[in-house]
């Protein structure tokens, strides 16, 4: 099964027209507009109250996906379902990204319900505190406290998964780590879709110039305002310091043009340094966490069929030959002779 978890994984298809559109949109428009506002705490603020204004403009869900509110330790929490078949006595605990202080689990239902059907289960997204209010260390403890809150409830940690993206990947890792140094039961697999994993003061170079979506000096702003008064190398700062002994297996999703896709490579080095199986999925020309543009990218839709793979291959949720696992062809792994972290561009910690 190591073997089979343990994989490099570039897929092969042609960039789709609407992936191509987006891309060239995004680069217009969002990025600079980004640029442009994330200067100032004001900005920031302004910033996270207009997507919050936003997310309450109703998303059309399919007819299958059900929704209920909870409160999971001290946060609230929102309980996505995806049609029939799912296993209740399991759970996939969702933390969404946003940079620490934009979005909510309203704002990644597209990538929520579609989890639940990849993994058949319920996803809970939790809602935890973040920026400027709120610090890193209390986000940290409201994820910790969900988890804990979910095996008060009796849910069995081999039961559980986790998944997040972006600041929520960091989060994801950060939380891991957290419970393995506590000495707690840790989940049986989480999945990181581009992953924030590195909040030290060091300017991003790397796909600078060719991420259609983020400004990198505005990722370095921001980890910057985050880590003031903190060791930024601290792994659950920056999870790319850690150590990942002990956790278990990791999937990791990034797009080849993206700023933060060495972040996610280094990762997944130190982690099977550590003895821990990594599937790392690198997509071609797709922008940051292109898993929320799943109602308009067909790339989106189907890395949700590899998240699928994974977990059947972990034997931990869907059964292989099921609606969620079929038609999934990642193939044998590419470059099967050259380690990850030989790869031209790589940035191994």
């Amino acid at each position: 099964m190591h073997d089979e978890l343990d994989l490099d994984v570039c897929p092969g298809y042609p960039v789709s027209w609407q992936a191509a559109a987006l891309n060239t949109v995004m680069r217009g428009t969002f990025k600079p507009i980004s640029g442009l506002l994330l200067r100032t705490d004001a900005s920031v603020v302004a910033a996270s109250r207009l997507v919050a204004l936003a997310a309450k403009v109703p998303l059309r869900l399919p007819d299958h996906v059900r929704l209920a509110q909870d409160r999971i330790g001290e946060c609230p929490g929102e309980w996505v379902r995806t049609g029939r078949g799912i296993d209740e006595s399991k759970v996939l605990l969702y933390f969404h990204g946003g940079a620490y202080f934009l979005c909510s689990p309203a704002t990644h239902r597209p990538i929520t319900w579609r989890l639940s059907a990849a993994a058949r289960r319920p996803v809970l997204a939790v809602d935890y505190r973040q920026g400027p209010v709120h610090t890193l260390a209390e986000s940290l403890q409201d994820a910790i406290a969900a988890y804990l809150c979910l095996l008060e409830r009796g849910y069995d940690p081999s039961g559980i998964l986790f998944a997040g993206d972006s600041a929520g990947g960091h989060l994801t890792l950060a939380t891991l780590l957290a419970l393995r140094d506590r000495g707690l039961p840790l989940p049986s697999a989480a999945v990181c879709l581009s992953p924030w994993a590195d909040l030290t003061d060091v300017p991003r170079r790397v796909n600078r110039l060719l991420d259609p979506m983020i400004p990198a000096g505005r990722v370095d702003w921001l980890a910057r305002r985050w880590t003031a008064g903190l060791d930024a190398r601290d792994p659950l700062v920056s999870p790319v310091f850690g150590d990942y002994t002990g956790l278990p297996p990791l999937m990791i999703v990034t797009g080849s043009t993206e700023v933060l896709r060495d972040e996610g490579r280094r990762v997944a080095v130190r982690a099977r340094a550590a003895g821990v199986p990594v599937t790392y999925e690198e997509w071609r020309r797709m922008p940051h966490v292109f898993a929320i543009l799943a109602d308009v990218l067909p790339e989106a839709r189907r890395v949700f069929q590899h998240i699928a793979r994974f977990l059947a291959t972990r034997d931990v949720s869907a059964r292989p030959g099921s609606d969620a696992a079929r038609d999934v062809s990642v193939g044998p792994r590419p470059d099967a002779a050259r380690n990850l972290s030989e790869r031209p561009g790589s940035a191994a910690a």
